[in-house]
């Protein structure tokens, strides 16, 4: 697994022996979320520069990211199947433990089968599902509910 160097830079990414993973935005702040720093990831199937999808990284506390969590992902249809949104969230463990989280939350729809399975396959604790109040449902794409998952690095 090659070691993140730079979080500014696009060239150097996080990857195993399937994937790769490029950063493609860093935002210090989104106030209105209480996120204090994100940084999303590209994906890519490794030596082919194809682009299979994303995952984002979201620090802070706030009662959106309740909601949202600190981690999202998608992989694009014609690559699901393969773990890889698994794979890219062992990929960005380094960056997490270098910002001295202890452990975070994904959040998932209670109806997303592959999700709730990426978070089992990370080992990751069901916290419950929760309603989502009407105030943050933009925020959640429409959700009305979320499962919340704890993973403890």
């Amino acid at each position: 697994m090659a070691a993140f160097r730079n979080p500014f830079s696009h060239k150097v990414m996080y990857s195993n022996e399937r994937i790769e993973l490029v950063l493609s935005g860093r935002d210090e702040t989104d106030s209105e979320c209480g996120i204090l720093d994100s940084y999303v990831f590209d994906i890519f199937l490794r030596n082919t520069r194809t682009r299979i999808g994303y995952i984002s990284i979201r620090l802070g506390e706030s009662p959106q990211l309740y909601y949202l969590g600190h981690i999202g992902y998608r992989i694009q249809p014609p690559f699901r199947g393969n773990h890889y949104a698994a794979q890219a969230c062992e990929l960005i463990l380094p960056l997490l433990r270098r910002i001295a989280k202890s452990s975070i939350v994904i959040t998932t729809d209670p109806d997303n089968t592959p999700s709730k399975k990426t978070c089992e396959k990370l080992g990751c604790i069901l916290e419950r599902t929760v309603p989502v109040p009407s105030a943050y449902r933009t925020v959640c794409n429409g959700s009305v509910q979320k499962t919340r998952f704890i993973w403890v690095m």
